[in-house]
């Protein structure tokens, strides 16, 4: 049996969570993903792609970015089922710092039925991660820690449902992979990092306990989300938010009086 990572707030929860049949392959209900602001609010997200993939629906969004700004990564789960979840930012799983491929064999948060889990940084212990902020790739952590710029600029995330109904089993984490820390004192851009480009830094340490519960993943994941993060004048540049001068709506819009016409006076 694996152990898996949660939050403490959720484990509260474990023992009301019923069991559900096995053989559906979707779930009953949805589970959403949003990416907030420090003080809460949902950052502006565009659709971009909703499709099913070998069993699993995958959505695609872009996402606006905004310089210098801490967020928050927010999983709803509306559905009877407890989930895991596999969450990696610019291509690292943000438990273990690891390369991340969204496999079941990774590290992941749980959340509970009916209930929603908030995600704010990287890992680096039991009771600390350090906090999600928006910054060019050569400051993102996945550049300055692993030079690894594959995947960078998107937030994914993997929802797994659960093989079977374990004992729960609570007892506090120890030992739990936890994501190297940055070398804070390099503060270069990577020479391969464009200007129109947005990654994600090793920011302040945050308290953050967590708990080890028992979860046995099903072999593929039942949705995947991938928010492609970009800064508002690339999204402006590419077509996905209009950012010109708005031309107004022809019936809605209050207009002045009618108009002579051309070479007609008025008295």
């Amino acid at each position: 049996m694996r152990y898996l990572v949660s939050v403490v707030l959720a484990a509260a929860l474990l023992a009301s969570v019923p069991a559900y049949p096995r053989g559906m392959d979707r779930l009953p209900g949805s589970v959403s993903v949003e990416v907030v602001s420090e003080d809460g609010k949902t950052l502006l997200a565009v659709p971009h792609r909703d499709m099913r993939k070998s069993g699993t629906r995958i959505i695609k969004q872009y996402l606006e970015a905004r310089r210098g700004e801490t967020y928050g990564i927010v999983i709803r789960n509306r559905t009877s089922e407890r989930i895991g979840v596999v969450v990696a930012v610019d291509g690292r799983n943000i438990i273990s710092g690891r390369r991340s491929e969204l496999a079941n064999s990774e590290e992941m948060y749980l959340v509970n039925a009916w209930d929603e889990g908030r995600y704010d940084g990287w890992r680096t212990g039991r009771d600390t991660v350090h906090r999600f902020y928006f910054t060019d790739p050569g400051d993102s952590y996945s550049e300055r820690t692993f030079h690894d710029a594959s995947a960078m600029g998107v937030i994914a995330v993997a929802v797994y449902r659960e093989k079977e109904r374990p004992v729960p089993e609570m007892k506090l984490r120890e030992n739990a992979p936890a994501a190297p820390e940055a070398d804070l004192s390099k503060k270069d851009a990577s020479p391969r990092a464009k200007e129109e480009a947005a990654g994600t830094g090793f920011g302040s340490a945050q308290y953050s306990p967590t708990v080890q519960m028992a979860f046995e993943p099903e072999a593929a994941a039942v949705q995947k989300v991938l928010m492609k993060y970009e800064w508002r004048e690339t999204l402006c540049r590419k077509g996905v938010i209009r950012c010109g001068q708005e031309t107004g709506n022809r019936l809605w819009d209050e207009t002045d009086y009618a108009p002579f016409p051309p070479g007609c006076r008025g008295n």
